[in-house]
Order: structure tokens, then sequence, then C-alpha cells
């Protein structure tokens, strides 16, 4: 096992962990099983071939967005207030009334609250606490996975759709994109490097700023560049990796002189106004460019959310942010004809404490947390379980992560039965609860 980490990014988590960019080599087998070949061929899903997407009862579903709000937002102060709990539980926020009856949400989400038929949540997933976004990316723990290495649902995506990324005129887009770098949570764990995401500051992503105009002579150097791997490394590896790697440096070539994902990421290309719209929240205006763009999956993140202390003063600040950020993509994704093309969560890796702190802030809470989802031919206008009267666990419907995630799963029309081998051969599902949440199918 070879691992190359990049810089630090500390984000400010209580553990004092940063986290980090990296790349993971080694154990990447990844294949398929004859069993999961003939249950693919049944719902549609060739895998490996060109051709159209597997189908939904929609059929049109065929990008996610996944937006990640780190260090674990306050469920009861985004969309599970409780203005009836002692004050020292309902905090400083007041319930604003949607245009869905009898679904109340934070004061700071005005925008959603006028177009909330469009939005659904969930209130009783139940989570781990811990600092990591792997359970919400992977369906499993970071704990778990730093010895079995499952892969994130967009590495998933990549494998079964990187050959459909094509969008014409020789053309071709990664079916993966992450616009807040890697972590364990994100990474292709045993389907190997062939599937991390592309990140604007990585490997891949990256290659598309070109300094200067592409002539044939920097092309050739570039080329040279990018497949330049070191022939002993190459004739002694025997894990696979270095074919991922050649697979993943392709690609990055590929998208250098097509420039479709880097016009998808030139946001000056977007009028006056619609830059304006996002100003702040910019890189929900990128998702939406690169899901037109043809990718498959795209990850972001949003602001820093572990608010031991000073709470409210955070969220003042942050939720409207994000209020604009979901409202704007969501309502852009409907004018454009393609909510139910494209499926949007946006969710954090637990919840926080019911009771304020003697800090103003709220500690972790992994009993239950919250979750808003839109598009992908699910039903919206809706919220999904709830949780007790002063929010510290589910009263019905309870949900882990891993529900969620098959639901996204069958609305890609991917089987989260589905198995894959692992880094020892062995066949593994995608998931082991792989329940969906049956309100939103």
């Amino acid at each position: 096992m070879l691992t190359l980490w990049g810089s630090a990014a500390n984000n400010g988590f209580c553990d004092g962990m940063g986290r980090r960019d990296f790349i993971r080599l080694g154990a990447l087998g990844g294949s398929l099983t004859l069993a999961d070949m003939l249950r693919m061929k049944a719902l549609g899903a060739d895998n490996g071939k060109s051709g159209p997407a597997s189908k939904t009862k929609s059929g049109k579903v065929r990008a996610a967005i996944l937006v990640y709000l780190p260090g674990g937002p306050s469920h009861t102060d985004m969309y599970d207030l409780k203005p009836e709990a002692p004050v020292e539980y309902r905090g400083e926020f007041k319930p604003i009334g949607t245009n869905v009856s009898g679904i109340q949400i934070c004061e700071h989400f005005p925008l959603q609250a006028k177009m909330f038929d469009k939005l659904a949540v969930v209130r009783s997933l139940v989570a781990v606490d811990e600092h990591s976004d792997s359970q919400v990316m992977t369906g499993f723990s970071e704990q778990v996975n730093r010895v079995q290495e499952h892969p994130s649902f967009g590495s998933v995506v990549s494998k079964l759709r990187a050959k459909q990324a094509d969008v014409g005129h020789g053309a071709t887009v990664p079916a993966y994109v992450s616009l807040r770098g890697m972590s364990r949570g994100t990474e292709p764990g045993f389907l190997g490097v062939a599937h991390r995401p592309f990140t604007p500051n990585g490997p891949g992503l990256a290659n598309l700023r070109a300094a200067q105009p592409n002539t044939g002579d920097n092309l050739d150097a570039r080329r040279n560049l990018l497949t330049g791997l070191d022939d002993l490394r190459r004739d002694i590896d025997s894990s696979g990796t270095m074919a991922g790697l050649d697979t993943f440096t392709a690609r990055a070539f590929d998208l250098v002189t097509s420039g479709a994902a880097r016009d998808a990421l030139n946001l000056e290309k977007e009028s006056k106004e619609n830059r304006e719209r996002y100003k702040g929240v910019e890189s929900f205006l990128t998702a939406r460019r690169l899901v037109e763009a043809g990718v498959n999956c795209v990850t972001l993140s949003v602001g820093g959310w572990d608010t031991h202390s000073a709470n409210f003063t955070t969220l003042k600040r942050q939720l409207p942010l994000v209020d604009r950020g979901i409202a704007n993509l969501v309502n852009d994704l409907h004018d454009r004809g393609m909510a139910d093309e494209v499926a949007v969560v946006m969710w954090g890796e637990f919840g926080r404490t019911p009771k304020v702190n003697s800090t103003a802030g709220r500690d972790h809470w992994s009993p239950v947390m919250s979750a808003l989802v839109a598009g992908g031919g699910m039903r919206m206008g809706q919220a999904v379980g709830s949780s007790t009267s002063r929010g510290e666990r589910p009263k019905d419907r309870p949900y882990r992560p891993s529900n969620l995630l098959a639901t996204l799963y069958n609305a890609m029309g991917i089987d989260p039965a589905m198995t894959f081998l692992n880094g020892s051969g062995r066949p593994v599902h995608l998931l082991e609860d792989r329940n969906a949440i049956s309100e939103l199918a």
C-alpha cells in the first residue's frame, strides 16, 4: 500500500485533525461478478458498454450533486426546530412556515420556505460520532473504511458510468468531480485509482488550466508529462495500480484537449446576473454547470459546522449562504428541465446536541440528524420521519445514511445489492443496509 499525501487542510474540527488531500494506491481490484453482470443486464445497465444509463421509473436520472456540511450541522436549528421545547433546547431561532402545509423550517431559510414543494427533508437519520464524510459518502464509518476501503458513491458511479460520459464530437467529461478536494469518504477504495474524483486543485482538473494556448508542441510535451510514469515501477507493480493511474491520466489528457470540463468550470461563461445570484456560493453554480456538461456525480462542501461554541453566531452567517445556494441550484435545475435528471442531497456527519451548552454552542449528537433532498424523480414537498419533542432521537421512521445512499443508487439505476471484488478478491456488497427510504421513492 502506498499513500501520497498532499498538504493538510485544517477545517477547524474539534478533533484537531485536518482533512487531507491524498491519493491512496494499492489492493484495488474492482471486478464485477457474473451475478452482478446478470443483475445489471436485467436492470438495463450493461456495465462497460456505451449507451443510455440505467433508468428509474422517471427514465431520466443521470446525475447527483452531494452537498456536504463538514463538522456536523445543527438539525434543531435548520430543518427540525422545536419551538415548544424549553429555551435551553429550542435556542435562538424561530420556525417559519413553508409553501407546504404543516412543514416549518428555520427563519434563516426564507428562499427554501417559498419553494419547499421542490424539496424534502429526512428528519430521522441515525449517524455515528466521528468527524468524517465517510458514512454519508460510502455508507460505512471511517473506522470501518480504514480497513475495508469501501468506495464512495461517486466512485461507484464512475465505475459504472465512465464510458457513458461522452458529450459528443469526441469531447469527454469525468464521471465524478469533487469540488472540495479529497478525503477518505471521497476516495475509490477497492475500485481503484482510475475512479478517484477529479478535483480542481489536484491531479486531473488542475491539468485543464492551460497557461498558454495548446499548440502541437506543448500538447506533445504535456502528454509526455502525463504519461511519464517510471517504467520500473510499472514492471514491478502487481496490484493494477499503475494501470489505474494510466487510465486516470488518459482521461486527464482527454479533458485538456476537449475543454468540455474546463468550460464548465469557467464561471465567466455565465451571465453577470447569474454570477451575482451565486455570489459567495459559487460552488453550487459550478456543480450545476458540471452536471449540465455531462458529469454524473459532483460533491461540494460549504462552511464549517463544528459549533461547540457561538453556534447561533456562526449559523446566522452560514445559513443564508446555504439557503441561497440550495434555492438557486434547485430552481435552476427546474428551469432547465433537469429536476428529474439530477438528484441533490445536503447533509453532514451528525447533528448537534439538542441542549445548548454553557458557551452558546451545541456539541456532537449522532442519535439523530437531518438531510435535505431534491430532484431525481423522488417525491418532494414532505418531511420524512420525525424526532422526539426535544430533538434527541428519532420518534418514528429511523433511517441510517446507508438507506439514503440506497435511495440515491436506485434513483441512478444502480442496484445497491450488487457486489464488487475487494482487494482480497472477495465479493462485497455496495451497502450492508440496502433498504431505500420508501417515502422518497
